[in-house]
């Protein structure tokens, strides 16, 4: 077993767990990790999933280079194949890429040391992104010949300024916590010791709200971002109504007019 799974509290956790390969993903393990975050996604007492890596070396590398050389399969045959084919095939890159488990429970990275390429994709796929002293951030795939090929591309021009993106990307360089922090790439850095103290209090304070009001920002966070701003408003006012009568929005002002903390049942 190289992820590791926990709940408690609402809050499942998930840890990539092989150290001597500083938490690189193979097939295996990444078979293992859509399969547990499937499990939170559809576990109803699970509110937040917080991702970190085991140990204070490494958040994670990517994709294990030792275990992912090409293939001889040919790769038009392998692009319109499903993802587990594909993935099997070679096209790994399609395992690493979450949006096809449509999570709309928060994700907050934890990251302890080096998070680089695809571990580095994994974190931009996540809503909150915190970080150890010790981290050291960065999309080397140009330095071997190769590209970011899930969407490290993209998410990085949209999480920092597109020169730093650009400038990341082109370079294959790395920065480390402080400025991924002054750039908003991360939004808080602590020392290692404290890491997961941090991404706990975090997803408890998450957990503590509304459970469906949260997942619908989410959703409309991720609907609505590349939409004219006619259509976002638009689907905001949907997603709002859908949210008017539901129990958990009731509960809320009464608790508020009650002056006493709410109990959300996600209804």
């Amino acid at each position: 077993m190289t992820i590791h799974y926990s709940v408690s509290d609402r809050i499942a956790t998930v840890t990539l767990d092989r150290p001597e390969a500083l938490n690189a993903l193979d097939l295996e393990s990444l078979k293992e990790l859509r399969a547990v975050l499937a499990e939170a996604r559809d576990d109803e007492e699970v509110r937040v999933i917080v991702l970190t890596g085991a140990g204070r070396k490494s958040f994670c590398v990517g994709a294990d280079l030792k275990n992912t050389l090409p293939p001889s399969t040919n790769f038009g045959s392998s692009f319109v194949k499903s993802i587990d084919r594909a993935a099997a095939e070679g096209v790994y890159v399609r395992l690493i890429e979450l949006s096809s488990l449509r999570i709309f429970k928060p994700m907050i990275a934890a990251i302890n040391g080096y998070c680089l390429g695809g571990g580095l994709e994994l974190a931009l796929q996540c809503d909150l992104r915190i970080a150890a002293t010790n981290a050291v951030l960065g999309l080397p795939e140009a330095v071997v010949g190769s590209i970011p090929a899930v969407c490290g591309i993209q998410a990085l021009q949209k999480a920092v300024p597109s020169a730093v993106a650009m400038k990341m990307l082109l370079t294959g360089g790395k920065v480390d916590a402080g400025y991924a922090e002054r750039v908003g790439l991360v939004s808080d850095v602590v020392e290692p010791e404290s890491l997961m103290n941090k991404a706990l209090e975090l997803a408890r304070i998450i957990a503590g709200n509304g459970p469906l009001a949260v997942q619908m920002i989410k959703k409309v966070a991720e609907t609505s971002s590349n939409v004219p701003l006619t259509q976002a408003l638009e689907f905001t006012e949907l997603a709002w109504g859908a949210m008017r009568e539901s129990e958990d929005r009731i509960e809320g002002r009464r608790a508020f007019a009650e002056k006493r903390k709410p109990q959300f049942k996600g209804r």
